[in-house]
């Protein structure tokens, strides 16, 4: 819990830095919940993408909208697209030690990758990503 309170208040120094909030949601409505069980979704890009590259966010955006809409809106899961060309992007991208497309998923100190599987499914089969976002999601929930 200490590495906690000192984790949400960097992190919210961070966004203020890189020109604000690193959350696609309000930053007042992240703040109503616990911030250590704020799921951070976090799409790193390139502006050149590939149709497998736009796959993975739009189907990732699909299950998240039709699974946990009401968590979106509440600020208990955020999705944030960053793009790695921007400097905003390149800075995010270092500090979380990403150095190229990525899906990560992070809550408190869990960081889960889901990269190779959205890459994989995305444009092939993108119910199987649907189905490991949902199985990431309810393991960082409980």
């Amino acid at each position: 819990m200490k590495k906690l309170t000192i984790l949400f208040p960097l992190m919210l120094l961070f966004s203020f830095l890189v020109g604000g909030s690193i959350f696609e949601n309000d930053s007042a409505d992240f703040l109503k919940g616990e911030p250590e069980k704020t799921i951070q979704i976090y799409y790193f890009h390139y502006s050149h993408r590939c149709q497998t590259c736009v796959a993975v966010e739009t189907e990732t955006k699909k299950t998240l909208n039709k699974f946990y809409s009401e968590k979106l809106k509440s600020g208990q899961i955020t999705f944030q697209s960053i793009d790695m060309d921007e400097a905003k992007g390149e800075q995010l991208a270092d500090n979380m030690k990403v150095s190229g497309q990525t899906l990560i998923f992070v809550q408190a100190e869990n960081r889960e990758d889901l990269t190779t599987t959205a890459f994989m499914y995305a444009v092939t089969n993108p119910k199987k990503l649907h189905v490991k976002v949902k199985k990431v999601i309810q393991k960082l929930l409980k």
